[in-house]
């Protein structure tokens, strides 16, 4: 049973985790290289990792998606797809596709001379399923070197841990009052009636010990 809660416990903050990494933005240092437009095909459970941005989206099986391709300071290739969100989830009401697709173009560099921005982004990244995070926003830095606070994403996990806390807390108390005295009256109830069937069995055993004697 112990295993079973601890199994159950882990696989359900893992999921929390796994939510958080990605939905949350996250910053990488790039270089862009290259921007190009592609159709991708949306038939399959694939489908859960692009956008949706408008009713008319939800019943194509295909659609004309545009890319972002760019190269790490340690040398590797990172490509980004550029979809608005819209108000659905998650929720950066990105509306600026056009407008990132532009400053895209515009940060292109080469190796020998190199422009490095900060691509701000959701999602992850699966060359075999092909999946790929949704750029929301462009910054130049001025280096490979630079380094990036996640403020929202500090923000928001304290304030989710702080209510994390402050729903165990409660229920501590609730339970402490509640429901661990009715557990209490309950197992003494138990016991009560555990003894009570005892004494009828040591009753009944003297009963037919004295009829053998007889």
């Amino acid at each position: 049973m112990v295993y079973v809660k601890w199994v159950f416990w882990g696989t359900f903050w893992l999921l929390i985790a796994a939510f958080f990494h990605y939905t949350l933005p996250q910053h990488d240092i790039v270089r862009i290289v290259n921007t190009y437009e592609e159709r991708q095909d949306l038939g399959d459970w694939t489908r859960i990792f692009w956008s949706v941005p408008d009713d008319q989206t939800e019943s194509l099986v295909n659609r004309d998606v545009q890319f972002i391709q760019a190269v790490r300071p340690n040398g590797k290739a990172v490509v980004y797809r550029n979809e608005d969100t819209s108000w659905r989830w998650p929720p950066y009401f990105k509306f600026d596709t056009a407008n990132l697709y532009t400053e895209a173009n515009d940060s292109k560099s080469t190796r020998d001379t190199p422009r490095w921005v900060s691509v701000t982004h959701y999602g992850w990244r699966n060359e075999y399923w092909s999946i790929f995070p949704n750029a929301v926003a462009i910054k130049d830095v001025e280096g490979p070197d630079a380094t990036i606070i996640p403020w929202v994403n500090i923000v928001i996990l304290v304030i989710f841990f702080a209510l994390v806390w402050a729903i165990w807390v409660r229920w501590r108390r609730f339970r402490r009052a509640r429901i661990d005295p009715v557990l209490e009256d309950m197992g003494d109830s138990l016991e009560a009636a555990g003894d009570r069937m005892a004494a009828r069995r040591g009753r009944f055993r003297r009963w037919l010990d004295g009829w053998k004697k007889k």
